[in-house]
């Protein structure tokens, strides 16, 4: 074995082991959350933390069903505003706007993404729920708010990556359906955003996990009600929150409830990101 192939064969083991490591740390995480979160759920039943309405620690009353509710209806809320609006952004610059507008707009966009999210979360709290307050009424820290204030969040993250993935498309598809007579928004809405469905869709999934592991954004502006929401007016607590607003003098079971919060929203998360990726499988066969 040449000296050159035994560096090619050390870079290959020492990056081998990066990838293995990442892949470590990921598993540690998981062991330790389940570890710490299933107990409890064990002792007081899947279904008594599932479905039950009321979240009073120091009663060992652990009902998440009102966070859960809360997650979803957030995360659906913000992605109903950032998707269309993301995907209508990503489409214009790709296809419609000139070189040089792209070339300003892009990394003004890609720079919104690393705007803190408490600063995100304070001008909904100085603008938009006033704004909600005095126009639709309630308290204005509602579901409302923090839809809109997450979807304008996922909105770098599905341009930016939409865009990257409108622009993969090879040249030819665009030039052969011009060729035959199509126009610019008809090979945009039929050749291009269809050859570009995967990465969209990848857009879409990173967005949906920003929306519902955000934290300080939605602690600002969402209320923190631990009840149902019956309408979009009305407050509301996420998983994120519940965890975040009580671990600090959490102990005992309560604690190990706070856990079981974490392992309930891994599993929302894995089980939307597998049906977004079977969704998306079934749109390319």
């Amino acid at each position: 074995m040449t000296r050159l192939d035994r560096n090619e064969t050390l870079i290959r083991i020492a990056l081998l082991a990066v990838a293995f490591s990442a892949v470590s740390v990921l598993l540690l995480i998981t062991a330790f959350i389940f570890g710490e979160g299933t107990p409890i759920m064990f002792k007081y039943g899947l279904r008594r933390f599932l479905l039950n309405l009321d979240w009073f620690p120091t009663e060992q009353s652990f009902g998440l069903f009102p966070m859960i509710v809360g997650s979803l209806f957030v995360t659906l809320g913000a992605l109903a505003i950032g998707v269309p609006f993301g995907l209508a952004g990503a489409v214009f610059l790709t296809e419609f706007s000139s070189q040089r507008l792209r070339r300003v707009l892009k990394p003004v966009i890609e720079l919104l993404a690393g705007i803190p999210s408490v600063v995100y979360g304070f001008i909904g709290v100085v603008v938009l729920v006033p704004f909600i307050r005095e126009t639709f009424g309630g308290p204005g820290l509602s579901v409302l708010a923090a839809a809109i204030i997450l979807g304008i969040m996922i909105l770098p993250t599905i341009i930016s990556i939409s865009i990257d993935s409108l622009e993969a498309v090879p040249r030819s598809y665009r030039e052969g359906s011009i060729a035959l007579g199509a126009t610019r928004w008809q090979t945009t809405r039929m050749v291009m955003i269809p050859a570009a469905r995967s990465g969209i869709i990848a857009s879409v999934i990173l967005g949906m996990g920003r929306a519902i592991g955000e934290t300080m954004a939605v602690i600002m502006i969402a209320g923190n009600a631990a009840a149902v929401p019956k309408s979009l007016l009305d407050p509301v607590r996420t998983l994120t929150s519940n965890i975040a607003l009580e671990m600090g003098y959490a102990s005992g079971e309560h604690r190990e409830a706070l856990f079981a919060t974490g392992v309930i929203l891994f599993v929302i998360i894995m089980i939307l990101n597998t049906i977004a990726n079977l969704t998306s499988m079934k749109r390319k066969s």
